[in-house]
């Protein structure tokens, strides 16, 4: 996507989106993002105070895009019509295994950035839990009422969230192990 045409804050966030995603947090600076994004410093510094302020864009703005990604691959992969018989639980490894197959893939970006800055960025935490909070509401719905529908949930979002890890620190195979152990422990939760 040409990102030239759009407002200077839009260009900044989504060329640090791209850049914290794909390189790290801490490993992108703030000239990098200035450079990229076609922007002079003073235009930067007025959208953007200081580097956690672009930090907690990135998250709140990553947030939106990947739980649409998300909600929108459950629909696709078929949870919805899956629900009534109970077999919904698994499609969450259908839609894992997409996403570690993008070659974008470079794991969970609120995982990365808690591990990066922890809490030296203010509100970063945060942002993550709240993040993880929406990612097991939205677990929760491709799960039967019951009582232990929301113990489940949060146990398939930790199952998620390890597979997450595991495929983002091998290869190809390691990432398809990934998605096989994700489906048998989703299906004997479900």
């Amino acid at each position: 996507m040409d990102i030239s045409a759009l407002p200077a804050r839009e260009r900044i966030l989504l060329t640090a989106h791209d850049l914290f995603y794909a390189d790290g947090i801490r490993a992108t600076g703030i000239d990098r993002v200035i450079a990229v994004s076609g922007v002079t410093k003073v235009t930067f510094y007025r959208h953007f105070p200081s580097k956690d302020d672009l930090v907690r864009a990135f998250l709140e703005h990553r947030h939106g895009r990947w739980m649409a990604w998300f909600v929108d691959a459950l629909g696709r992969l078929g949870a919805e019509r899956r629900i009534a018989d109970g077999q919904a639980l698994p499609v969450l490894a259908d839609a894992m295994a997409e996403w570690f197959t993008d070659p974008a893939f470079r794991g969970c970006a609120f995982i990365n950035a808690v591990a990066e800055v922890g809490a030296s960025v203010q509100g970063a935490a945060e942002l993550s839990r709240a993040h993880k909070r929406e990612m097991v509401e939205v677990i929760a719905g491709l799960l039967p009422d019951g009582p232990q529908r929301m113990a489940i949930a949060q146990a398939a979002a930790l199952a998620v969230d390890g597979a997450i890890v595991k495929a983002q620190m091998g290869d190809a195979a390691l990432a398809r192990e990934a998605v096989d152990d994700l489906r048998r422990l989703l299906q004997a939760l479900g």
